[in-house]
């Protein structure tokens, strides 16, 4: 990976703290910075901290502490986007002027309700990468009236994108360029299919903004050239390079590494202490001792 002083190389790792980092956020954190020195390039550090609800002040004191103990090192100030929520609500602005987002009121119950019923009259009924099923179509449907007096009611309700409008606006095909690899080791120019996603939340019911949302706007708003980050991501790509087109930012480069899986097999987890990084610590094990057992 090259650099030059015209067009320096910005990476950014982006924990949340509503949980204890473990050996995933290790890797992930020690690979952009080896990824960010070997291209001359700064490093920024984002605390994804947004949901309120879950995220805590000692969780976030615990991750630096737990950073600082592993050895990485951030180039500036982080960002947190706790204090940039101005900035996530000009970019839906821009999406409602567009006439790109509409309300939703179903709650998760309803869905599946509405998704089991459709499956028993042999609809086979759309689901996304992450095995949640798309949106039903009754919101967006609703005309302005009917929506006016359900948010006059108070009803509880998200912001979803209209993927479709969102997708008739946007003509030319859309892809991205991957250095790491996908699920199936694509690399190189991989295309885009944001479709498959169905109508994303953009504004939750408990956050101002989506994860989606909130790391698009972000990387923009930083500068970001580089996103490394662990393949579980590597399909919502096609969601940020939507939202990248439809708000006017430029794409960085993708490079999505591998997971550090438990003994099953599976993600680890947050609620995993035994590969917590203040559970190692506490053990005696070194943050060399942490490199050796993942890779790096």
């Amino acid at each position: 990976m090259t650099n030059n002083q015209s067009n320096p190389a910005v990476f950014r790792f982006a924990p949340s703290p509503n949980g204890q980092l473990h050996l995933g956020h290790a890797y992930s954190a020690l690979l952009n910075q080896k990824m960010a020195r070997q291209a001359d390039g700064k490093l920024l550090l984002r605390i994804e901290d947004i949901d309120l609800a879950r995220c805590s002040t000692s969780l976030e004191k615990q991750m630096l502490d737990d950073l600082n103990w592993l050895g990485f090192e951030w180039d500036e100030k982080p960002i947190r986007q706790s204090e940039r929520l101005h900035a996530y609500e000009l970019a839906l602005t821009a999406l409602k002027n567009a006439g790109l987002v509409y309300p939703a009121f179903m709650s998760r119950g309803e869905i599946k309700r509405f998704v089991v019923e459709k499956q028993k009259q042999g609809i086979q009924w759309p689901y996304d990468p992450d095995g949640a099923p798309h949106y039903p179509p009754q919101d967006r449907l609703l005309d302005d009236k009917a929506k006016a007096a359900y948010l006059a009611e108070g009803c509880p309700h998200a912001l979803r994108l209209n993927m479709k409008a969102a997708l008739d606006l946007i003509s030319q095909p859309m892809d991205w360029l991957e250095t790491g690899a996908g699920w199936n080791e694509e690399n190189g120019g991989v295309a885009a299919d944001p479709g498959q996603w169905g109508d994303i939340v953009l504004s939750g019911k408990e956050t101002p903004a989506s994860y989606h949302l909130a790391s698009v706007v972000d990387d923009a708003f930083s500068g970001i050239t580089h996103v490394v980050r662990g393949r579980d991501l590597f399909w919502a790509t096609s969601v940020h390079r939507l939202l990248q087109q439809l708000l006017g930012y430029q794409a960085p480069k993708y490079h999505h590494h591998d997971l550090v899986l438990d003994d099953a097999g599976q993600k680890l987890s947050k609620s995993n202490r035994d590969t917590s990084l203040a559970e190692l610590r506490a053990s005696g094990v070194t943050p060399n001792q942490i490199r050796e057992m993942i890779g790096l």
